[in-house]
Parts: structure tokens; sequence; C-alpha cells
């Protein structure tokens, strides 16, 4: 296929580490196979180059922090076919959405010298509290061989292939021995989407959630198995809090814990 007629792929970052982003450059093999099929338009921790919209398919990874970044989402929003969040940070705010809990102006005064220099909203929100999303791929990092499904599925204009089911079905997949069951290990595996392969469980850890919240959660069934198991109520707020800490799910949950 001539350049001129390729699919236009552009990724964009926001609030985050880059690594969903280093998660494509380590696709490696498949990344070539896609960069025959789409012209890369906007990556900018690949290449230099920037090409002007409108982008078939935008990736975006990071949240929305800022005012300028809210203009800037729309933006994008506006310029693109479809629009793919990819990683906890832009599909639930990510760990910096701990602000949300806390007055941002301390987080300033502590971090910064002159924080008066420093323009910030106070929360940190996932991409679709400001534009409409097409689909959100979840995990910190994501999984790479969903990432490629996901591109893959929009140059073909399919629906994506992505499991929703939760990482316990993972473990079950791989014949993993339930931590839980078998060492009283609190795990948040039954409450939390697959897609990491049941990496933790794999090597005898409770799952830490990092790829959010499954497309089905029972906390009130679920949060006393992790008393049962020794947590506190601190400690369920802390497990709770950390890559997906504003998915509304682990959100409201946290906070129930709170008010007891």
């Amino acid at each position: 296929m001539p350049p001129s007629d390729r699919p236009k792929l552009a990724v964009w970052k926001f609030a985050s580490c880059d690594g969903c982003q280093l998660t494509l450059l380590d696709c490696e093999d498949e990344l070539l196979g896609i960069a025959e099929r789409v012209e890369i338009s906007h990556f900018l921790e690949a290449s230099s180059a920037d090409a002007p919209g409108p982008y078939d398919l935008s990736l975006v990874e990071g949240s929305v922090t800022t005012q300028q970044d809210i203009d800037r989402i729309r933006h994008i929003r506006t310029v693109s076919k479809r629009l793919v969040t990819i990683g906890a940070c832009a599909t639930a705010g990510g760990i910096q959405a701990l602000r949300n809990y806390a007055d941002v102006a301390d987080f300033q005064a502590a971090v910064y010298a002159r924080p008066d220099y420093i323009e910030t909203l106070a929360t940190s929100t996932p991409i679709s509290a400001h534009v409409p999303v097409d689909f959100e791929l979840r995990g910190c990092p994501i999984d790479r061989g969903q990432l490629v499904e996901v591109i893959n599925a929009y140059l073909a204009e399919r629906k994506p292939d992505v499991p929703a089911h939760s990482v316990c079905f993972e473990c079950k997949q791989r014949g993993t021995v339930c931590v839980t069951v078998a060492h009283g290990t609190p795990c948040l595996g039954p409450v939390t989407h697959a897609g990491c392969g049941a990496l933790c469980p794999a090597y005898g850890r409770g799952c830490y959630g990092c790829f959010g919240p499954s497309n089905s959660t029972n906390f009130p069934s679920f949060i006393p198995l992790l008393r049962r198991d020794g947590m506190n109520t601190l400690d369920v707020v802390r497990v709770l809090r950390t890559f997906n800490t504003a998915a509304p799910e682990f959100d409201a949950a946290s906070r129930k814990e709170l008010e007891g």
C-alpha cells in the first residue's frame, strides 16, 4: 500500500511514566508489521515526525492533570476517527490520582521550592472524563499482545477481542494454585481485569490490581475475604488505592471502607 493511502496512527502522551508507549516499542517484530500497514503520523517517543491530522487511530497514554491537558485532549478527539486510551493513567487517572484524596496545594508545597509557578488541577482524571473514548486498554503497563490486537482490530474495522474476565480465570488457564485458598494470601484477582497472565499469583504473590476492576466486581462479598486473610481497614484502602485508585469501583470501595 502506498504511504499516502495508509491509515494514520498517532500516539499521544499526557501525565504518565511513558511505560505504555514503551510497551508499543517493545513489540519489535509486531511493530515492524504494523509500521508497514500504517503511517505513524505522531509518536514523539519514537520519532520527531509530526504530520497533521486527521488520524484514523489515536492511542492516548496518561491522565489529565492540567487545563492545557483538557484543551489538548479535546483537540485530539476532534481530529481522531478512533481514540483508544492505553494504561492505568489514561483509563483510571493512574497512581497520581492519589492527589484526589488530599489537598493538591500541600503536595505542591512539599515538592516545589516555588509552588506559585506550578499550574495544575486539583485532580488527576482519566481521558474518558473529558472526551468520548472508543476503547480502554487496561494495565500498568499494558500487555503488548492486547495492544497489537487492538491496533489490528481497528485497522480491520472490527471490535477488539480483549477478555473482560478476572485474573482468577487466567490463574485457572495456566494451572496456577490459588494463593488465597492455598496460603491465605490476600489477592485482588477476583475483582481485577485480566491481561497480565496472572503474573503475580504464578510466583506465589497476591494480585495487586494493576489492570483495574474487572467487568463484574462484588466488593461487599470480596472485602470480607481480605479481612479474613489478615487485612484491616487501612490495609484494604491501601491495596485499592494504587495503580487504578480513581477507577469508580475501586474508589467507591475504598471510600466505603473509610466510612465504616
